[in-house]
């Protein structure tokens, strides 16, 4: 079993859990941080659900002055466009295959995991949901930038052309600008890929109407299987 997945907040709705949902949190918080949401998000007539939300290493960050927090890759620079992790960030995408190849062990199809993060957790569920040879129900992407972008159309899985993406962004966020969101969307529309794009009227967080979109968007997802 995965590492992460061993020490990872695990809740399910149900018994014998059909769906897997794999959400990364942001830097500097931890798997407890988006808990609280699963019963705000679950609607009453679904599939029974495992949430899963792993707790990123500790690790040096540099624009926090080298001081260690949780954190799924090294930010050097608030510049997006400048020196990004790509060692840290793809250690990281290893570490979510690997959890996703445990969710199959334990007896849930890649086709019914969907793979969710927040801030630096959404980077990189976007650098690895692309890249991930088989295909995933439905990828979610909250406050979030896309990591590795530059390798993106040659990495990019086939089997996943067709994965369903949400994106949504506050369009007062802080802490990574709303247009670092817009690019996102349009690079992977660009791409081919099936992208819906919220945007709402928050800073560097989630609301309720974000989760009550996010609730329609994985019951489409529900309702083709």
């Amino acid at each position: 079993m995965s590492a992460l997945l061993e020490r990872a907040v695990i809740l399910d709705t149900g018994k014998n859990p059909k769906y897997a949902v794999l959400w990364l949190h942001g830097l500097g918080a931890d798997g407890h941080d988006f808990e609280a949401i699963v019963p705000e998000l679950v609607g009453p007539k679904w599939p029974p659900i495992r949430f899963v939300f792993p707790h990123a290493p500790v690790q040096p960050v540099t624009i926090n002055g080298g001081a260690s927090m949780r954190a799924w890759y090294d930010i050097k620079s608030l510049d997006r466009e400048g020196l990004q992790d790509d060692v840290g960030i793809r250690k990281s995408v290893l570490a979510v295959n690997d959890i996703i190849s445990s969710l199959e062990a334990q007896g849930i199809s890649h086709s019914q995991i969907f793979l969710a993060g927040f801030s630096q957790g959404g980077a990189v569920a976007l650098a690895a949901g692309l890249r991930y040879p088989r295909a995933l129900a439905g990828l979610i992407a909250l406050s979030c930038y896309l990591a590795l972008g530059d390798s993106t159309a040659t990495e990019a899985s086939d089997a996943n052309k067709n994965l369903p993406i949400f994106i949504g962004h506050g369009s007062f966020d802080q802490v990574v600008a709303l247009q670092f969101g817009e690019a996102s969307a349009k690079a992977l529309s660009a791409l081919g890929y099936a992208v819906e794009l919220h945007r709402y009227p928050m800073q560097h967080s989630v609301n309720a109407q974000e989760i009550s979109d996010l609730r329609k968007f994985m019951e489409i997802q529900f309702k083709s299987e």
